[in-house]
């Protein structure tokens, strides 16, 4: 059983060894603009502290502050780190495609880079959603929050962990479709058992907007309504790719019929 294993161990190996250093080599790349990063990572808070300022004078007073004596130099690991994530997101995901592809068929092959391009794409626009829609409600609302009574000096290490959780959060829910579509093509869903599974996934979209925004109504709401969305067109893409074969949508029909001899009189009767 281990040498059936050992081939898959062993590619395995070698796709996570070129994910790994991918991310070494563009986080060293990323630290160098890690200034020009982190300035485009604290802009909404600084707007958001500007806005709150014009109409409490105690936020006016507002800054964002470091309490640790490496605290900067933390910071820019953190955000090298997170820019070499997004930038080395290609390459992560064609290893991926590249460690399942020997079980695909010749023309599944091809989709490499649809797949590489479309994953990009969809993780790059769940980040921008977060950044220009998602943060300026959601700082505005947790600054003005006790701004009458306290001076918002926020931590940078603190708000850089933040900001990144809610940024990866969303590049990946957005991901959504194209996982479902890589599923699909697999043979390992079709259309007719995620549209069976969306009421639980309604409840799961909301608990995992609920875990990764901040805790207020209206953030959870941002994330949760584009999930759904997508959770819907994932469910076009399915069925594009993998519909649920006919002998199921026939099996449907036939248990929805009137079983009762009561139901059966009546139809015949009809």
């Amino acid at each position: 059983m281990f040498d059936d294993l050992k081939p898959h161990l062993v590619e395995l190996r070698k796709r996570l060894a070129i994910s790994v250093l991918s991310l070494i080599v563009m986080f060293f790349v990323m630290f160098y603009f890690h200034e020009i990063i982190l300035n485009w990572i604290v802009t909404p808070l600084n707007e958001a502290l500007v806005e709150v300022g014009k109409k409490s004078v105690l936020a006016a007073d507002g800054m964002v502050t470091t309490s640790q004596v490496g605290g900067a130099f933390f910071v820019a690991l953190k955000v090298s780190f997170f820019a070499a994530i997004v930038t080395a997101l290609p390459i992560i995901l064609s290893q991926i495609w590249l460690f399942v592809a020997p079980g695909l068929y010749a023309n599944e092959k091809k989709m490499l880079i649809p797949f590489i391009v479309g994953g990009t794409i969809m993780f790059l626009i769940g980040i921008l959603f977060a950044y220009y829609v998602v943060t300026p409600f959601g700082f505005n609302f947790l600054i003005t929050f006790g701004s009458f009574k306290f001076t918002p000096l926020i931590n940078i290490e603190d708000y850089v962990g933040f900001f990144t959780k809610i940024m990866f959060g969303f590049g990946l829910a957005f991901e959504l479709p194209i996982f479902a579509y890589f599923l699909a093509l697999l043979g390992l869903i079709n259309d007719k058992q995620m549209a069976e599974f969306f009421k639980y996934a309604i409840v799961i979209i909301f608990i995992v907007a609920a875990l990764l925004t901040p805790p207020d109504v209206l953030t959870q709401l941002l994330m949760a309504g584009p999930l759904i969305i997508l959770y819907g067109f994932s469910i076009l893409i399915v069925k594009m790719v993998n519909p649920a074969p006919k002998e199921e949508e026939d099996e449907d029909e036939d248990e929805e019929q009137p079983t009762t001899p009561e139901a059966l009189e009546n139809k015949s009767g009809q």
